[in-house]
């Protein structure tokens, strides 16, 4: 959820510059049917409503698996610069999943902060929640895991990593490109 930040920003963004959100069709983005389906991989396996995945035997190829449909159609779309950035966060974010077993680090303190209190206390409670695991001395890359948070009171507050803000950086670019570009 803490992405649709990054949309908004980049549509105000889009607009101070001039732009035209009609403009956005005609970003030459191939191959979309991918992120559906890496997106569909990854709210099959961490709903939004539990906080134990669906298929708890596959998750950790499921989760790789959904990275790497994001990162194939990044790489079909690759003349498109600000996919890149999205690209490297991603990557970041992989990393430390993949080390992780197949989830996400995450600070029970980060979870706290952003009044996420109930999922914080499941997470120590249980060492896991959602996709993410109790970050620890037995978690490793831990600095790429969700460390930082919006704070409490902010509509979606969460805990995030580094490479969730880069995605979200890149998502202001890819949208402010296609609301300025030249049809």
């Amino acid at each position: 959820m803490f992405l649709l930040y990054a949309v908004g920003l980049g549509l105000i963004v889009g607009y101070l510059l001039k732009g035209r959100l009609s403009r956005l069709a005609f970003l030459k983005l191939r191959f979309m049917w991918l992120i559906l389906v890496a997106l569909s991989i990854q709210f099959a396996i961490f709903p939004l409503l539990s906080n134990r995945p669906l298929f708890p035997y596959a998750t950790q190829p499921l989760h790789l698996l959904s990275y790497g449909l994001g990162f194939l159609f990044i790489a079909l779309n690759y003349r498109m610069f600000p996919l890149w950035i999205i690209g490297s966060g991603a990557a970041l974010n992989l990393l430390v999943i993949a080390v992780n077993g197949g989830y996400m680090p995450c600070s029970a303190d980060a979870l706290a902060h952003a009044g996420v209190r109930k999922a914080a206390v499941d997470l120590v409670r249980y060492g896991m929640h959602g996709n993410t695991v109790l970050m620890g001395e037995t978690t490793r890359f831990n600095i790429l895991g969700d460390l930082l948070y919006l704070p409490r009171g902010i509509p979606f507050a969460t805990a995030l990593s580094a490479g969730d803000l880069i995605i979200a950086l890149g998502i202001v670019w890819l949208i402010v490109k296609g609301m300025t570009a030249r049809v």
